[in-house]
C-alpha cells in the first residue's frame, strides 16, 4: 500500500513538473503565423517555410536550384521571402523559364540575392538606416546591393534594377536566421 502512495505521488510530480515545462517552453519559443502557418524558431528556414500556404512558388524555385540544403544549413541568414503573389507579379513564361535545370544559375542568383549573410532583425535594419541618413545598403550572398529606407514605419528594400519591396511581416525568427516576408520579386 505504502509503495502505491509512493509511486502515484511520484507519478504526479512528474506530471506536474513535465508539463510546467511544456509550458514554459511554448511561451518562449513565439511563434509568427506566416500563410496560414505556425513559423517555429526552433526550426530553420526550410523547415518553416515549406508550411507556408504563402510561399509555394519560392520553395519550388529553392528546390528547383538546388538551395534546400544551403537554407538549411547553420547560417546564419537574413531571407527576404516573396510570397506567391510577389512570385504572380513576375510574367508566367519567365518564371517557368527560370524553373527549367538550363537556367539553374539565374535562378541560383535571383534566390541567394534575396539572402543576406548574417541575421538581421527589423530593429537592427531600422537603426542602419537611421544611421545611414535615411538608407542602408546591404550585400546579398549573390553578391549584389539591397538598399533598404523607411517610408514611415514601413521598410522597403530596393534591388539593382530599381524595382521596390515593401517588408509586410519582419522578423520571423529561424534557427538559422530569420525571414522578412516582401511582397514583391528582387532582381540583381
Amino acid at each position: 500500500m505504502k509503495l502505491k502512495s509512493i509511486l502515484w505521488i511520484t507519478a504526479t510530480a512528474v506530471t506536474l513538473l513535465g508539463s510546467t515545462y511544456v509550458s514554459q517552453a511554448q511561451t518562449k519559443e513565439k511563434t509568427v503565423m506566416v500563410g496560414g502557418a505556425p513559423m517555429y524558431p526552433s526550426k530553420n528556414i526550410i523547415e518553416n517555410a515549406v508550411n507556408s500556404k504563402d510561399h509555394t512558388t519560392l520553395v519550388a524555385a529553392v528546390k528547383a536550384a538546388g538551395l534546400v540544403e544551403t537554407l538549411a544549413g547553420p547560417g546564419p541568414f537574413t531571407v527576404l521571402a516573396p510570397t506567391n503573389n510577389a512570385f504572380a507579379k513576375v510574367p508566367k513564361e519567365a518564371l517557368n523559364n527560370l524553373m527549367l535545370p538550363e537556367n539553374k544559375a539565374k535562378l541560383t542568383s535571383i534566390l541567394t540575392y534575396h539572402v543576406i549573410p548574417g541575421k538581421w532583425s527589423a530593429a537592427q535594419i531600422s537603426k542602419a538606416i537611421k544611421d545611414g541618413k535615411g538608407m542602408y545598403i546591404a550585400k546579398s550572398v549573390q553578391g549584389g546591393d539591397l538598399t533598404f529606407w523607411m517610408k514611415g514605419k514601413d521598410v522597403y528594400v530596393k534591388d539593382a534594377q530599381g524595382n521596390s519591396a515593401k517588408v509586410t511581416v519582419a522578423d520571423v525568427n529561424q534557427s538559422n536566421g530569420v525571414i522578412h516576408v516582401i511582397d514583391a520579386v528582387l532582381m540583381p
